[in-house]
């Protein structure tokens, strides 16, 4: 462990994860609550819903593109310095959006604060594994991404709910009051830090070069994206395919933030015990379960538990984040930062197939076949990482 970090209680490490745990429930409440207020955005603006849906898109370009773009910016910077610049840009993103006066400025608003997102959680992924011993460190990085699921299970329902009956602006009032509040914590418990020794732009771009980081990438877009085929349009699978009423859709979003939740803590300490052990078996769990999805769909009770047990395959999340920091040599910032932006490119690929398949009329059903595909697509390419690895150990 750094000195920085050898010098800290207990105590104050929690605080620490705390405080980076703070900003990832903000991120998170902010990038999924705006879901189900799309109408009430719309007819301020006098869009059409789906032209709403831009600025969903927009988020996620910012996401895809911030990532790289500001690990290799800030490569010279201290973690601290980094984190509360990005944490202060998302705030006023944040606090700008709620005030946006048309529809084409509140979409480049969103761009624009989605573009700290990736950076910051692979920078706090950073800060929270150097934290703690080595034997902790996905554990680490799961407390930080507990702030993303507790967001979908907490935030997201009761910003949407204030959002339905005052504004959707409050949502975005909330959410840069929670980013001020990330940086005041920040500012207050995580030491003074100074930059990695030769840390440079190159540097950070050699993290590219490495098979093993592309591979990581690779698997994480295709790996999460079965979750996303299917999640997208659960609600649609829940209403015509399980004949379920609509009241029990917000029931059915519960259960996938339960599930995420329970997926990131016990992933996080399977991961520390067997970090490549935990990627392989999720994705057989995640193929194994996602073909279940498909093919007990119309039993309200199977569909229930199945949406639990695809949340859970948010178990991976921080077994990969971790085997991104351990494969990417000096280019750690980088590669670490552009782990969401495959998660981002997992959302788009998803969501992209499971509509096409419900299109050609293979019913809503089906987007547990393509979760499948894309979870043994991960696998092959976890395969391939694993061959990599021994044949170089050899």
């Amino acid at each position: 462990m750094p000195e920085e970090a050898a010098a800290l209680t207990r105590f104050q490490i929690a605080l620490v994860i705390l405080a980076l745990a703070c900003g990832g429930f903000g991120i998170g409440t902010g990038e999924f609550a705006i879901m189900g207020l799309l109408p009430d955005l719309a007819r301020t603006f006098a869009v059409t819903t789906p032209e709403a849906g831009y600025v969903i898109s927009a988020y996620a370009l910012g996401v895809v593109i911030g990532a790289p773009l500001i690990a290799i910016l800030g490569a010279k910077s201290s973690r601290r310095s980094l984190l509360l610049v990005l944490m202060s840009v998302f705030a006023a993103g944040n606090l700008a959006s709620a005030i946006a006066p048309d529809f084409w400025s509140f979409t480049a608003l969103r761009f624009l604060t989605g573009l700290p997102h990736g950076a910051y959680f692979g920078v706090s992924a950073l800060v929270a594994a150097s934290l703690v011993p080595l034997y902790m460190r996905a554990r680490a990085v799961g407390y930080v991404m507990l702030g993303l699921t507790v967001a979908t299970l907490a935030g997201t329902p009761v910003m949407a709910l204030f959002g339905q009956y005052l504004s959707w602006r409050v949502l975005f009032f909330a959410v840069g009051g929670i980013g001020a509040l990330t940086v005041t914590l920040i500012w207050l418990y995580l030491p003074r830090d100074k930059p990695a020794h030769g840390a440079s732009v190159a540097r950070e771009l050699i993290a590219f070069t490495h098979p093993q980081v592309l591979l990581t990438l690779t698997l994480a877009a295709t790996g999460f994206g079965g979750m996303f085929s299917i999640f997208s349009y659960i609600a649609g699978t829940a209403t015509e395919v399980a004949l379920m009423p609509a009241t029990m859709i917000p029931v059915i979003m519960v259960l996938f933030g339960v599930g995420m939740n329970v997926g990131n803590v016990v992933g996080s300490k399977l991961a520390d015990m067997s970090l490549m052990g935990t990627i392989g078996g999720m994705l057989v769990f995640n193929v194994i379960v996602m073909t279940i999805f498909g093919l007990t769909a119309a039993n309200p009770y199977l569909l229930c538990l199945s949406v639990f047990l695809i949340g859970c395959t948010f178990a991976a999340g921080p077994a990969v984040q971790t085997r991104l920091m351990d494969v990417a040599a000096d280019g750690q910032t980088l590669a670490a930062a552009s782990m969401h932006s495959a998660f981002n490119v997992a959302n788009a690929l998803g969501a992209w197939l499971g509509g096409l398949v419900i299109a050609y009329g293979y019913g809503y059903a089906a987007t547990g076949y393509v979760g499948a595909i894309l979870s043994f697509f991960g696998l092959f390419v976890f395969g391939a990482s694993w061959l990599l690895e021994k044949r170089a150990a050899r």
